[in-house]
């Protein structure tokens, strides 16, 4: 077990579980040792999973089912053992905005100007979330706005320098938008579909098959690191982790706040990996375009709620997904 297990993850809160377990020393306490690699994008995070320069990473649910899928190269052997977070997502708009959206609503504002809207990756729950609750604005993505894609840590400042006029990304960057005054929250993610999976963990295949023990001991790790960071007493000492240089490299008074699922930040209480939840984003990626038929066949392969139960999870997918009613 001494072998060192590389974990990617990008400057975004629902990655505290995986830094709290390693800055508190839950991995080394039962035997285990990992490197923590924080990336600078989703594509990287893709990239050194398929040439195995990670055994694993925070991932979105998405995003690993098409590298599981090949659409984004060749087929990456992949699973999901556990789900890290749900929830926590904003959908940032400019201030110049503001007044059509909340007077006459997302319709309107679309109909004076083509949007230009940024999303972390092309299969991202960020993604499709956004789709589906533009829809039900009355906003075809494609049609009546433009989507493009942009790394977490940039859309604050291509917001600013008016590259785009309005992002969906996790907390906190939609906090720190509202923050510095350069946008306001015009929808929350779990306003579209509360309790929506957010990010998982994805492991490499060779990974998961190579011990059951180094597997289970990682996973239970991370199901204790969840329930840690649960607790609103430890909100300060987390944010504070968060905050460091290495991390998320911003103010620990504001990571505390977007660490509050009651105020939209993730949630870190349904571990559960949800076979019939992934395939609702299986489900959109085919509205979209976005992949062919048979992807809810390889995200029932790629979801392992077994392995999650070896190693002692417990729980459900009790978060329905979202109407697919549409607007055309």
């Amino acid at each position: 077990m001494n072998d060192p297990i590389r974990l990617g993850l990008l400057r975004l809160c629902d990655a505290a579980p995986v830094i709290l377990a390693r800055q508190e020393g839950m991995f080394a306490e039962a035997g285990l040792r990992v490197e923590l690699s924080v990336e600078p994008s989703w594509a990287n995070i893709a990239d050194k999973l398929a040439y195995g320069m990670l055994e694993g990473a925070v991932m979105l649910p998405p995003l690993a089912m098409a590298c599981a899928a090949g659409l984004r190269g060749r087929p990456v052997d992949l699973v999901v053992p556990m789900s890290l977070s749900t929830n926590g997502n904003g959908f940032t708009l400019a201030n110049a905005c503001r007044e059509v959206f909340e007077h006459d609503g997302m319709a309107a504002l679309a109909a004076r100007k083509r949007l230009r809207l940024a999303v972390v990756h092309g299969f991202s729950s960020h993604d499709l979330l956004l789709r589906h609750w533009l829809a039900g604005q009355g906003v075809m993505p494609e049609r009546d706005v433009d989507i493009t894609v942009l790394p977490p840590a940039e859309m604050v400042g291509s917001l600013a320098a008016g590259a785009i006029d309005g992002f969906c990304a996790g907390a906190p960057w939609w906090l720190v938008a509202a923050h510095a005054g350069m946008g306001f929250t015009a929808c929350l993610s779990r306003d579209i579909w509360s309790g929506h999976p957010e990010k998982c963990l994805a492991l490499r295949g060779d990974f998961a098959s190579g011990g059951a023990e180094r597997l289970t001991a990682l996973l239970r790790v991370l199901l204790r690191a969840q329930q840690a960071c649960t607790e609103p007493a430890g909100r300060a000492k987390l944010a504070a982790l968060l905050a460091r240089p290495e991390y998320l490299d911003l103010p620990a008074s504001l990571l505390a706040q977007a660490l509050d699922e009651t105020q939209g930040g993730p949630a870190f209480t349904a571990p559960y990996p949800s076979i019939r939840q992934a395939q609702w984003y299986a489900r959109q990626m085919r509205r979209w375009g976005k992949a062919p038929a048979g992807l809810e066949e390889v995200t029932a392969r790629l979801y392992r709620p077994d392995l999650f139960e070896l190693a002692g999870g417990r729980g459900e997918d009790e978060a329905l997904p979202p109407d697919e009613t549409y607007i055309e």
